[in-house]
């Protein structure tokens, strides 16, 4: 196979796995519908997508072309995205400056890059207007692409998700929403009704 070959496999399986993406967010949203204004996590290994060990294989095309096609999306319904890093960078999370202002989320000091931060959430810091890296939010949804563990940025309840598209490339997908927590006992009840 030629350089020219090579490059036109690349560019179609990054616009599947654009297709793939857009297609399961939308999924997610519109089976648990998110507020404007919402946090939206998501945890990307773009070693898995692209058929690799999680943490030995990053793509920098595949984090950019996954950013670009979540911010996209998300954006246009109102929907802030959280881009969680690595575990090196303790999962901290890529936001725009608004977001954290918005949620009053402390800043901290680091510039993710392919090897401490991934490749997605490098492509974050790079692609936002104005991003900010923080240690945590409160995310009411969110997608978990190559098993990077995004349950600690969930607001409680989280409540799993399994996707009709259960892969992005070759990494598995997890979604998640939250529900507010049922309180009260053998009296309580959870819908409105006298």
């Amino acid at each position: 196979m030629n350089q020219n070959e090579n490059k036109t496999t690349t560019a179609e399986s990054l616009s599947e796995i654009s297709a793939q993406l857009e297609k399961i967010i939308t999924e997610l949203l519109d089976s648990h519908p998110q507020k404007k204004g919402s946090v939206f996590v998501i945890g990307c290994s773009t070693s898995e997508v692209t058929g690799g060990s999680i943490g030995k294989n990053s793509s920098e095309e595949t984090g950019k072309i996954i950013f670009e096609t979540a911010n996209r999306v998300l954006s246009s319904k109102g929907i802030f995205l959280a881009c969680q890093c690595c575990e090196h960078l303790n999962r901290a999370l890529v936001v725009e400056r608004e977001c954290a202002e918005k949620f009053g989320l402390e800043e901290v000091c680091v510039v993710p890059w392919i090897h401490g931060g991934g490749s997605f959430a490098t492509a974050a810091y790079y692609g936002f207007k104005e991003p900010v890296v923080v240690e945590h939010v409160k995310a009411t949804a969110g997608l978990d692409i190559g098993s990077t563990l995004i349950g600690m940025h969930i607001k409680e309840v989280a409540v799993p998700v399994h996707p009709e598209q259960k892969f992005i490339g070759k990494a598995y997908i997890t979604a998640a929403y939250s529900r507010p927590k049922l309180i009260g006992g053998e009296r309580a009840r959870y819908t409105a009704e006298r």
